[in-house]
């Protein structure tokens, strides 16, 4: 039987995750089953989200048990069919396996059209970040003409989305990135009207109400923690805010007391919605189609980061957390046989 391989959770972190959370390990390579299909992963995606994932059950819903396969989302190749509605040569994304092969049931995938764009933005622009992007801005910030919407994490997959969009509904946005060359991107590349880089700034309070002078209208947040506390003083009144992540606070140890800065929201009457991108599942072929054409159009810019070779994914995953990804962060594991 031939032989593939997978990472599994070796052990759970405490604090920022290490090498020594993860393990390389060989496997019979699986087969598929009725209504099933054995896919070649071609990329990997690795997302901020997949730490939540490594805590215990106590602190996270659905969490990777140790010893078993880590999950991510993949773009791979059908190499072998036992469903009517996928052949050998298919193109696919799904929640799959960190592996070089995995089987997956054939209603869990969904077939990649190439002409939208390469297929690694499958997993990218043209996958779950840009549907999170695109229905988050849309339905919760609703950022209109003359509005100004701030972005954290502006220079990750779903901020620099985020930002373009609300661009290009008329409002002036202004974003936070961890280092000069991404606040040089977001600036001079994707036209932001402003960004700030959190980790230079000794005030930034003092940056945040500078860079936003009509007060913030919007605001996006992929962060959480102290970023948060700025703009929160400097929300106007029935603002909206849209919670789609914390990596500020995936690491810690102990959960930080909060919520914090209530007083804010009473004052301005803001509303603030939590979401998760599976909310949107009726509707994420509306957003891939309108986000295809923004690209089609050079509305619509975005940046892949790949880190080559499977041996290298957990590489790839620690450095979202060293700020190291402008873009989307993915990992090359192989190539197409068809």
């Amino acid at each position: 039987m031939a032989a593939t391989r997978q990472w599994q959770l070796a052990s759970r972190p405490v604090g920022e995750p290490t090498h020594d959370n993860f393990e390389l390990v060989t496997v019979d390579r699986p087969e598929p089953g009725p209504g099933e299909v054995l896919v070649k992963t071609l990329y990997q995606s690795v997302d901020p989200y997949m730490r939540g994932r490594m805590r215990d059950a106590e602190s996270y819903a659905e969490p990777w048990d140790v010893g078993d396969p880590m999950k991510a989302s993949v773009v791979g190749e059908v190499l072998e069919s036992e469903a009517e509605t996928f052949e050998p040569g298919d193109i696919v994304t799904g929640d799959l396996l960190w592996a070089e092969h995995a089987v997956a049931d054939a209603d869990e995938l969904q077939r990649v059209d190439p002409d939208l764009g390469p297929i690694s933005t499958a997993v990218g622009v043209l996958g779950m970040p840009g549907v999170t992007a695109y229905w988050g801005l849309r339905d919760i910030c609703d950022p209109a003409p003359g509005d100004t919407v701030f972005v954290s994490a502006a220079a990750g997959a779903v901020g620099s989305v985020v930002g373009q969009l609300a661009q290009l509904s008329g409002a002036r946005v202004v974003g936070t990135a961890g280092s000069d060359a991404k606040v040089e991107w977001l600036t001079e590349d994707l036209g932001f009207d402003a960004a700030i880089n959190y980790k230079t700034e000794d005030d930034l309070y003092g940056a945040v109400a500078e860079a936003c002078p009509n007060g913030i209208d919007a605001y996006f947040d992929n962060v959480g923690g102290e970023i948060t506390d700025a703009v929160w003083m400097q929300l106007n009144e029935f603002s909206r805010v849209a919670v789609c992540g914390q990596i500020a606070l995936y690491n810690e140890t102990e959960v930080p007391m909060g919520p914090r800065k209530l007083t804010t929201l009473i004052e301005t009457r803001a509303t603030v919605e939590g979401f998760l991108v599976s909310d949107y599942q009726n509707r994420w072929g509306d957003a891939l189609r309108r986000l295809s054409q923004f690209i089609q159009q050079g509305d619509l810019e975005y940046r892949e980061n790949v880190v080559e070779g499977f041996e290298n994914a957990p590489d790839a995953f620690l450095g979202l957390f060293e700020g190291e990804n402008i873009g989307k962060q993915l990992v090359k594991v192989g190539e197409r046989e068809h």
